[in-house]
Parts: structure tokens; C-alpha cells; sequence
């Protein structure tokens, strides 16, 4: 009989060379030294790069990610360390699955999170399912995340260094994705080591500046955008406090957001207004002082639950969450309300809480995330 063989680095009993192992490539540092990484360690490495949306218009755009560019660089990368890399044509799923709910969540008042989408519906569904049709025994990417085997299997846990942790936008991971999905640089403590890795390598993208704005929305200028997807959306209409009173108008509803207090125009008025609602179906934003801001109770809709028990099967979970990717996981109650449903109460109230936007569960101690579901009614209390 053979003996037993060693785990090997993505946890399979055989040699590296004969683990296939598909690895999402946006043509950045990240995902390029992951599969360097791998490559150099004997795997059988498959590069794949998503395209995302129309190439011409990518090539003359810089700062984020999945453009024509990157694209490049991802081939020069395989090129490089002696890999195939195939370019999948995403762009109609792109569209349909994270653009147009992008547009229509915007539309409505919210303030949507593409990302999660993109990782939910596109990278982590569609690609992956591409992945095992190609026979691989895992997908790797370069997010900053960990994944940990415990006693009921493999769990979500935060990035060794806080500052790149995305645990934010990968909560809706599924326990059956996360069995298949690999995070090489989680346990890296800084960026720092991820750009010595690429040197070493000698990889082309090793000083490539990281990317910053959402792929689909040059210059962070979403309004420009929503209005191309859907003409008439920036009709302008007026701007009144709490209890109706006309304080001036605006430019279209597209263009505030939650909690905004700076280019509303209304000065002079005493104390400072923040936006605390908008109104698309009457196209108003809504102004009131900074106490009317504060939530303790939020509706969350859409839940994807990480822990071992049944999300229902007690009648509250004390964890932390966080309402906001650049806000510290805050003490809360979740109260289930159904199998994906929950009422969260925070211990101390939030400001700016916005429907849309991901609401979070991280554990009370240590890094492991419980998963999280969707913000859907701002101002819930």
C-alpha cells in the first residue's frame, strides 16, 4: 500500500505537480505573485483574467483593476514564470449581474457595494464554476483574507495585516465556495512583502501602483456614469430638513450620498446639515443636524452565515459588525428573523448607516468572520 502522503501548501494529499490549481488574475501585483507563488513552488498553475467591460474604453483608463492594461500585464506575468493564461470575455455578466443593480441601487436611494457583487456573483460563482470545469482542485486569488480549517471546516478569518484585510468585501463567500478557494497572502503582514515577492520573482508588475477606484467608474465619478447607464437620472429637485421645509435645490439625487455635509449649497443656516435620506420618488434629499444620523437598529436582509450552527437556531448571536469598509467592527446583537433575515442592535449607535451598504459579523475575540448580509432600509431607527 502507498503511504500516507503529507498535506501540501493548499492542503491536498499529492505532490504540487499534480495539483491544478486556477488562479484569478487581474494583471495586478497581488494575484501576479500569487501565481508566481505557486508557480515557482511546482503547482499546475492556470492563469485565468476576467474581461470586464469593453476593452478600448479599459485601455485608456489607469487606476483599476480588470482594464485592457492589466490584461497585458497578467499574459507578461504567465510569460514570465512558463504558465498558461486564458482571457474569459465577462462582459454581458459583468453587465447584468453588477452594473445594472450598481445603477437601479443608486437610483433608489442606496449606496450599493460593487465589489461584494462582483466577487459574489462574477469572480466567486461564474469563475469559479470555470475553474472546476477545467479540472482544477482549487481557485486561488490575491485577496487579503484567510482561509483556516477548524473542527467543522474551512472558515473565513480576517488578514494578518488590518490595513489590506477585505474581509468587508468577501462576507457573502459561501462555506461551499470557501472549501474550493485559496488565499496564499492573507497571513503576509504587509504590502510591503507582497512587492518583495514580485521582485523576486522578477515579475513586470512588481512597482504596478495598486488600483483605487471601482473598475467600471473612472475618476470615482459615479454620477457621470449612472447618468450614461440611465438617462434622467440626475434631474435635479429640492433639498428640505425633517420636517419639509424647501432649503434650496440640487442636482439630481445621484449625487449625494448618506451622511454627506460639504457641496450641498445651503450655508448660512446655523448649526451644520448633513444628508440623512434620500427620496428618489419625489427626488428629494433630506437635511437634518448631525444627531439625526444616528442608527442603533438596522434591517439586514440577504444574510450569508459562516457559523457552525444554524443561523436560526438561537435567538440572538453577540458578535461585533461593521456597517462601513473603513469603520472597526463595533459590539452588536444580531437577532435572527428568519433563516436570512436579522434585526442587528448596536451597542452604540452609528453614524451615516445606509441602505446598501453590507452589514458585516465578525466574532467578539480573535479574526474568524461569521459572514454578513445587506443593509436595506437606511434610517431604521
Amino acid at each position: 500500500m502507498p503511504r500516507d502522503l503529507a498535506l501540501n501548501s493548499l492542503g491536498f494529499p499529492k505532490p504540487p505537480s499534480e495539483t491544478r490549481v486556477v488562479v484569478a488574475m487581474s494583471g495586478g501585483v497581488d494575484s501576479s505573485v500569487v501565481a508566481a507563488m505557486l508557480a515557482e513552488e511546482g503547482y499546475d498553475v492556470v492563469g485565468v483574467t476576467l474581461q470586464l467591460y469593453d476593452h478600448g474604453a479599459a485601455l485608456a483608463k489607469k487606476g483599476a483593476c480588470c482594464a485592457g492594461r492589466d490584461i497585458h500585464d497578467a499574459r507578461r506575468v504567465a510569460e514570465t514564470m512558463g504558465f498558461p493564461h486564458y482571457v474569459l470575455d465577462y462582459e454581458n455578466t459583468f453587465r447584468e449581474a453588477v452594473i445594472e443593480e450598481f445603477a437601479d441601487a443608486y437610483l433608489s436611494g442606496a449606496t450599493p457595494v460593487p465589489c461584494i457583487r462582483c466577487n459574489e456573483r462574477v469572480k466567486f460563482k461564474d469563475l469559479l464554476a470555470t475553474a472546476k470545469d477545467l479540472d482544477a482542485d482549487c481557485m486561488a486569488t490575491g485577496h487579503y483574507i484567510q482561509r483556516k480549517v477548524g473542527d467543522h471546516g474551512a472558515e473565513l478569518h480576517q488578514a494578518a495585516d488590518p490595513a489590506r484585510d477585505q474581509s468587508y468585501f468577501l462576507f457573502s463567500t459561501t462555506p461551499e465556495q470557501l472549501s474550493y478557494l485559496r488565499f496564499p497572502l492573507g497571513h503576509l503582514a504587509s504590502k510591503a512583502e507582497t512587492r518583495a515577492l514580485a521582485a523576486k520573482y522578477g515579475l513586470p508588475v512588481a512597482d504596478k501602483p495598486d488600483s483605487q477606484d471601482i473598475c467600471f467608474v473612472p475618476n470615482g465619478d459615479y454620477a457621470a456614469v449612472i447618468e450614461k447607464l440611465r438617462p434622467g437620472a440626475a434631474d435635479p429637485g429640492e433639498i428640505v430638513d425633517l420636517d419639509g421645509t424647501i432649503l434650496g435645490e440640487h442636482r439630481g439625487v445621484i449625487h449625494y450620498t448618506i451622511g454627506q455635509r460639504k457641496g450641498l449649497g445651503i450655508g448660512g443656516l446655523g448649526e451644520p446639515l448633513y444628508v440623512v435620506k434620500l427620496d428618489p420618488a419625489t427626488r428629494r434629499v433630506i437635511v437634518g443636524p448631525k444627531a439625526a444620523l444616528s442608527t442603533r437598529i438596522i434591517p439586514v436582509r440577504g444574510i450569508n452565515w459562516l457559523g457552525d450552527a444554524p443561523f436560526d437556531s438561537r435567538p440572538e448571536w453577540h458578535l461585533k459588525v461593521k456597517v462601513r469598509s473603513t469603520r472597526p467592527p463595533r459590539e452588536a446583537i444580531i437577532r435572527p428573523t428568519g433563516p436570512t433575515t436579522a434585526e442587528v442592535e448596536l451597542l452604540a449607535p452609528e453614524d451615516g448607516v445606509s441602505a446598501g451598504q453590507a452589514c458585516v459579523f465578525y466574532a467578539p475575540e480573535g479574526s474568524r468572520i461569521f459572514g454578513g448580509g445587506w443593509i436595506w432600509k437606511g434610517q431604521a431607527s
